[in-house]
């Protein structure tokens, strides 16, 4: 019979536990507030009149939900100290670049920014396909009344 390495074993369990880390954290987040549904009991932060951003936190974690005009999950994210995490939810959210994870540069680049803050910014860019990409990466807003500005 042969043994895994005890170095190899606890790597395992190690990815193991961060797998389910990530696919729990949200699942929690989701039942207490609303995250990945068209229209949670949360307020809309957008900062355009196209879409509807949705941010919830939780642990430390900020998670920012994209939806359209009609209420349609677009994508969602978790974000923390710089690192991302692309949420498995929404239309488009094998189509969200971040810094961890980017995408191949789309064919259309004029988007417009639908969320920043202090620690994020969001930029969504409609396609030539009807599909949106998103960019998601750290914000490096410095006055506070653009970061915080909204329309509701």
């Amino acid at each position: 019979m042969r043994h895994l390495p005890t170095f190899g074993f606890k790597a395992l369990a190690a990815i193991a536990l961060l797998a389910g880390m990530a696919v729990s954290a949200p699942a929690i987040a989701a039942n207490q507030n609303g995250l990945g549904q068209s229209w949670p009991n949360a307020q809309d932060v957008s900062s355009s009149p196209r879409w509807h951003v949705y941010v919830f936190e939780r642990n430390g974690i900020r998670y920012v939900q994209i939806n359209d005009l009609n209420g349609n999950v677009r994508a969602a994210f978790a974000a923390q100290g710089g690192s991302f995490l692309v949420l498995p939810i929404g239309t488009d959210a094998s189509r969200v670049a971040t810094p961890q994870d980017p995408q191949p540069a789309p064919a259309n680049t004029q988007g417009e920014i639908v969320y920043q803050d202090n620690d994020v910014k969001v930029q969504v860019t409609p396609q030539a396909n009807s599909v949106m990409t998103m960019q998601a990466v750290d914000s490096t807003c410095s006055d506070p009344v653009e970061c915080s500005s909204r329309v509701n």
